[in-house]
């Protein structure tokens, strides 16, 4: 007995040594990481544009060509101005961002993090905007330019948001922002696969996820991939059944593109065809997509991101040795 508390208390410390050791190799990243120096800049379009008064468009339109279309006249702006609903939106967004210094240090944290990764990624020039609720295209990235809706970002359950369904409406908060502008960065390096199966769609979709992991190591796991803290919870505790049913099913493997519309498209929730669909969350193929991503890193931590995100989805999942959590 006494010399198994012994080994306990041995392997009881062996843990702590390792996971201090992890703990300060992240750290150390991190520190090296917030000292890179990036040319980051942000301008908030949204406050001039509602601030603006009519004398004030031309100057608009000189700094900001790009956000008006030549086909339109002055004329149109000026009313733009004193539309009620533009005013309202302006209103809104002031409310919800009334301190914008965290939001553009995360975006900025973002970035740098992009950098370190991507040394030849030019930082592209932020803007933020009003785009009467355009969920779809919240978030727009060229080669220089990056423009995000804040009107997107007032939260769940705001009054803009009441003819949308509620999976939309959800993810509509700005706790959500600097992981869409990361999805959009994601698709610049983490193209669609041309591999028709299942598993290879997963895989991108898990790759996206793990790219997070690396470029916003302070959100959480549900911010990352727009869940609610319950949903992210559900996910967990069922992740060892999903992966059952997708075994037993035989879908790895499938190319049904039906297989998109019920396990990888935003939906309200995904479709097992079994009693526990509707307490689930939509985007699960998403989330198990993620941890084979996750437990071919943790197994071959000598890759780096850019061979990971270049490799074959078939060859990372074999590499994976995937289990699911219990």
């Amino acid at each position: 007995m006494k010399r198994f508390r012994e080994f306990m208390g041995c392997f009881a410390l062996l843990l702590i040594i390792l996971f201090i050791g992890c703990k300060d190799d992240t750290d150390g990243l991190e520190a090296e990481i917030a000292k890179i120096s990036i040319n980051f800049e942000l301008l908030r379009f949204d406050q001039q544009f509602g601030e603006a008064k009519a004398e004030d468009i031309p100057k608009l339109k000189q700094k900001y060509p790009y956000l008006f279309p030549a086909q339109y006249p002055d004329s149109v702006w000026e009313a733009t101005l004193n539309d009620t609903l533009q005013i309202a939106l302006h209103k809104a967004v002031d409310s919800v961002f009334t301190d914008f210094d965290e939001v553009e240090t995360d975006l900025e944290s973002l970035f740098k993090h992009i950098a370190h990764y991507f040394p030849r990624y030019k930082v592209p020039k932020t803007v933020t905007l009003i785009s009467r609720v355009d969920y779809n295209n919240r978030v727009i990235l060229s080669d220089s330019l990056l423009l995000i809706g804040l009107d997107n970002y007032l939260g769940h359950g705001h009054k803009f948001y009441a003819g949308l369904s509620n999976y939309i409406a959800k993810g509509l908060d700005k706790k959500y922002l600097t992981s869409d502008v990361a999805s959009a960065f994601a698709k610049t390096v983490n193209p669609y696969p041309r591999d028709r199966t299942f598993l290879s769609r997963m895989v991108h979709y898990g790759k996206e996820l793990y790219l997070k992991d690396k470029l916003l190591p302070n959100a959480t796991d549900a911010q990352k991939i727009g869940y609610t803290d319950d949903e992210m919870g559900w996910a967990k505790a069922n992740e060892e059944q999903m992966w059952r049913h997708f075994i037993e099913q035989e879908l790895l493997y499938s190319t049904d593109s039906s297989l998109d519309r019920k396990f990888l498209d935003p939906a309200p929730f995904s479709k097992f065809g079994l009693e526990l669909d509707s307490e689930s969350p939509g985007r699960l193929g998403r989330y198990l997509g993620w941890q084979i991503v996750r437990a071919y890193a943790e197994k071959n931590d000598n890759v780096g991101l850019i061979e990971l995100l270049d490799m074959p989805a078939d060859e990372l999942f074999k590499k994976s040795n995937y289990k699911p959590r219990r």
